[in-house]
């Protein structure tokens, strides 16, 4: 107990473990608690799950949370709509926002999700609908030569003519 109360990293364990070796040493449970910063249940639940399951009784459960609304089955769909932008489903729209792209996957699938649950899945798949970068990485590279020269060309026309005030 001792080794691992020196050795982790994690504060919250440590101070299960510190608990546990104070109690051992015969310190009073208000006490403890009072010098841990902590509430005399707590203290209580720690050295009862200590009694009962050892060290691994002292680990930090985190509850499951609600399970995800948007299956992962519908992962590769929802992304093949962002990186072929909303023009790409018949939508005329020129980029996607996640309130749009929660619309259009409640209109195609029937799963209504939030605004913010979509950001979230849109974030877990790193792609970002609101940059249309995904068009630039698979365009042509003459095309994109070609258009450069030409903005380049349009800039040079523009500072010849002077401007009068």
């Amino acid at each position: 107990m001792e080794q691992r109360f020196k050795s982790t990293p994690d504060r919250r364990l440590r101070a299960r473990c510190q608990a546990v070796l104070m109690a051992a040493r015969g310190r009073a449970r208000h006490v403890i608690a009072q010098d841990l910063g902590v509430h005399r249940t707590t203290l209580r639940l720690w050295l009862q799950s200590y009694r009962g399951r050892g060290l691994p009784g002292l680990k930090i459960q985190w509850a499951p949370g609600p399970p995800q609304r948007i299956p992962l089955e519908l992962a590769p769909t929802i992304v093949r709509w962002v990186k072929g932008g909303p023009a790409s489903c018949g939508l005329q729209r020129a980029n996607w926002t996640y309130a749009e792209l929660a619309a259009y996957l409640y209109k195609q699938t029937g799963i209504a999700v939030s605004e913010t649950a979509m950001r979230e899945f849109c974030h877990r798949q790193q792609i970002r609908p609101y940059r249309p970068t995904y068009r630039y990485l698979r365009g042509e590279p003459q095309r994109q030569a070609q258009a450069q020269a030409e903005l380049a060309e349009a800039q040079k026309k523009r500072r010849r003519g002077s401007a009068s005030c």
